[in-house]
């Protein structure tokens, strides 16, 4: 068998979901908010999400999706040579989130995180893709988060938006006749990093009685300001990364933005010319689900028949940082039509 290497071409082989067992709608978050549905809907585009219980962690959700992903891939643990897990809210400071996943899997090979927060699967995706290039035919991506856990349940600023779960995929090398990712674009403006974030657990402010009173270690966002920025960043992004693979919005079947919040997504697609029959939304179920957000909304739109072989799909993810990521892709056959 032909060794991989700088021109194996890779494609998504494999993928799964993980969803919490407890959905919370805007009706069930105006009984302690001072909210409604109509006005959570109107501004955001949310009717749901699903929330983590005591026993569902950040890991034992990306272990759900990535046992999926392996056996939709047709592999078994011991052939994964690599594993990623994209998170911005990791099982504990250390060990890493992957070590508690690589155990649940059974998995022997190397793993890491990335937090790149809501770019962080399509980070991972893109860092896969060169490790599988190099030299491991097969590598594991999951996007995971809890971020019920992190969000002052008072806030409705930011109680609202958020939402648990996971998306994984294996991205293997000579998995396909043509290359499935044909180009991408990665970016962080730093000047941004006040607008959205949590203060709190690092070294520049570490846990104390004090940031506990004072919710320091809760999501603190400027929602005008990421809203602004966002809208640039996206179009910015997947313009540069459509120009790296020569092809423009009209050459887009699918658009799968970042699921934020629908004016972000709404005033994207416009500002791409790229119209929302053609933009994958799945918000109003799942809410902001960081890194898990674009593969829910990739996976679910493959598995329902909208993205077919062939189909070039444009994937933008935005968070706090403010980072980017843009990810072009020529979606494969499935694993069962490529054999």
């Amino acid at each position: 068998m032909t060794q991989p290497g700088s021109n194996s071409h890779c494609a998504i082989t494999g993928w799964g979901v993980a969803l919490p067992t407890t959905i919370v709608t805007n009706d069930d978050l105006s009984r302690r908010l001072e909210t409604t549905d109509a006005w959570i809907y109107e501004r955001t585009g949310i009717r749901q999400r699903f929330f983590a219980n005591d026993d569902e962690t950040t890991a034992t959700l990306a272990a759900q999706a990535a046992r999926a992903a392996i056996a939709r891939a047709g592999l078994f643990p011991n052939d994964i040579g690599l594993m990623i897990v994209a998170t911005c809210t990791p099982e504990q400071l250390m060990p890493h989130t992957g070590a508690f996943v690589g155990h649940e899997l059974g998995l022997s090979c190397g793993s890491f995180d990335i937090n790149a927060a809501c770019s962080g699967f399509v980070y991972a995706l893109e860092v896969a893709v060169g490790m599988a290039r190099n030299g491991i035919p097969n590598v594991l991506v999951v996007g995971s988060e809890t971020m019920s856990r992190i969000v002052d349940p008072d806030d409705r600023a930011t109680a609202i938006l958020f939402g648990d779960g996971a998306g994984a995929a294996v991205v293997s090398a000579h998995a396909s006749e043509f290359e499935s990712f044909l180009s991408n674009d990665l970016g962080c403006d730093g000047s941004a990093t006040a607008i959205l974030g949590v203060l709190a657990g690092g070294s520049k402010l570490p846990s104390s009685q004090k940031t506990l009173d004072s919710g320091d270690h809760f999501i603190s966002m400027n929602g005008q300001e990421v809203f602004k920025r966002a809208v640039l960043a996206v179009v910015e992004s997947c313009q540069r990364a459509l120009n790296r693979a020569s092809l423009t919005c009209d050459d887009v079947d699918w658009f799968i933005p970042h699921q934020a919040n629908i004016r972000i997504i709404t005033a994207a697609a416009s500002r791409l010319n790229i119209a929302m029959s053609r933009t994958v939304v799945n918000l109003d179920r799942y809410g902001n689900t960081s890194s898990a957000s674009i593969p829910l909304a990739l996976f679910e739109a493959v598995d329902d028949g909208r993205i077919r072989p062939g189909d070039t799909v444009l994937a933008c993810g935005f968070g706090a940082g403010l980072t980017t990521a843009t990810s072009v892709l020529r979606w494969p056959a499935t694993t069962k039509e490529s054999r």
